[in-house]
């Protein structure tokens, strides 16, 4: 039955990830905006061309914010994953993993911690 229920929630999420591709592209154009309006406002010198910038990033800003149904497509990718992960039983986990290792070298401030601890 867990698996009737993984292979429902994988295809409900990849037909709503499938519908906001368009949502999702508007939501990628947007951010690059954002990202262009605060990159350039931080080189820039003049007072106009920071207000210039900072008005672009706004733009770009309210433009991500509006793009309601990009947000829903990104939870659906998030429910593919976890479907995926889940199906292959894998640790579904969202930090980095910890590489372990002999080395000293390439755990030093790790070894260094536990010296002062």
């Amino acid at each position: 039955m867990k698996k009737f229920g993984l292979v429902v929630l994988g295809f409900i999420a990849g037909i709503v990830a499938l519908v906001n591709l368009g949502p999702l592209l508007g939501l990628a154009v947007s951010a690059l905006i954002v990202f262009a309006g605060v990159h350039f406002y931080l080189k820039s010198d003049s007072t106009f061309l920071k207000i210039f910038w900072a008005s672009v990033g706004i733009i770009g800003l309210l433009s991500a914010v509006a793009n309601i149904p990009g947000f829903v497509g990104i939870l659906a990718i998030v429910g593919v994953y976890y479907v995926v992960k889940t199906w292959k039983k894998e640790d579904v986990s969202f930090s980095s993993s910890i590489v372990k290792s002999d080395d000293p070298f390439v755990n030093f401030e790790k070894q260094w911690n536990e010296l002062y601890k």
